[in-house]
């Protein structure tokens, strides 16, 4: 996967997402499968702003994405 430009884009893309999940305090393995549960479900619209409820920091994300303190 990474021998090839776009698979170390792809790669560098994936790292990016798991270590900003991490400095948010998540857990990478349950908000990856939450950003693939829930982004399918939007794929039909035209509006975007579903994917600021998404994001790392939101307060909107599952307390099961979270880590606890």
């Amino acid at each position: 996967m990474i021998d090839t430009i776009a698979g170390a884009d792809s790669s560098a893309i994936i790292y990016s997402i798991a270590e900003t999940a991490k400095a948010n305090h998540l857990k990478p393995y349950d908000y990856f499968e939450y950003l693939l549960t829930e982004i399918p479900k939007h794929l039909e619209e035209k509006d975007n702003s579903f994917c600021e409820d998404l994001l790392p920091w939101s307060d909107k994300l599952p307390a099961n994405c979270r880590k606890s303190l």
